[in-house]
């Protein structure tokens, strides 16, 4: 991942070259925050959410929405991927999740802790994403996790073994609410709790969901291992 921890000087030519590369007005918007020399970067430095909610509260926006991008990018780029299996689509619809996270800030009202907020916002974009290529691949007459399946052997920045990459093909065979659990439990290790509150789904379905999934994934690769 890209390090955005610059001093002044560097991050206002980048901020200039980035935004004047951006055709996108989308990607305009998403640079002016990126690189923003007006905001005191050293702030950032490994931010926690306490501090990211004390900033926006004391007006501070800017610092909070960087807080944000430094410290939750890799992790939700992560958990994108996982449903879209592409690192140019989970690129670009993290920038979309980014968007939507500033624009949503102002009705956080701290009844959830930051980060599963900020959680439900991504798995949201990924599910309303998902379901719009599922509609695109009924009427191509393909199957949607066919195409994503197709997607991990093609993705030229897939790294892993032959086991993982069964696996993620697995994953994309569950069924919607059964793929999310999977992927919050086993690949973030979150607590039923706290994808609870992402999914506003109750702990006991939370668990029976998983347990479904996890031995249907577990059946798929003893059939292949």
């Amino acid at each position: 991942m890209v390090d955005m921890r610059y001093d002044a000087k560097v991050s206002c030519v980048l901020h200039l070259k980035v935004y004047n590369r951006c055709k996108d007005s989308k990607l305009r918007f998403f640079s002016l925050f990126l690189f923003n020399p007006s905001v005191d970067l050293s702030v950032l430095f490994n931010v926690t959410d306490d501090k990211i909610i004390e900033l926006y509260s004391c007006g501070r926006q800017e610092e909070a929405f960087n807080g944000i991008v430094d410290a939750y990018t890799e992790r939700l780029y992560w958990h994108v991927r996982r449903f879209l299996c592409s690192h140019d689509d989970s690129n670009d619809l993290l920038q979309d999740i980014f968007i939507k996270i500033w624009t949503a800030l102002p009705t956080f009202r701290q009844e959830a802790r930051l980060y599963t907020w900020l959680y439900r916002i991504a798995t949201n974009e990924v599910l309303n994403y998902l379901r719009k290529q599922k509609v695109k691949a009924f009427i191509s007459l393909d199957s949607a996790s066919g195409i994503l399946e197709r997607k991990i052997d093609e993705d030229a920045y897939f790294n892993g073994d032959e086991l993982q990459r069964e696996l993620h093909k697995a994953i994309q065979r569950l069924p919607e609410k059964q793929r999310v659990v999977f992927s919050l439990r086993y690949f973030d290790e979150m607590k039923y709790e706290d994808i609870s509150e992402i999914t506003d789904t109750s702990v006991g379905a939370l668990k029976a969901s998983y347990h479904h999934a996890y031995n249907k994934v577990k059946s798929d690769l003893q059939k292949l291992f």
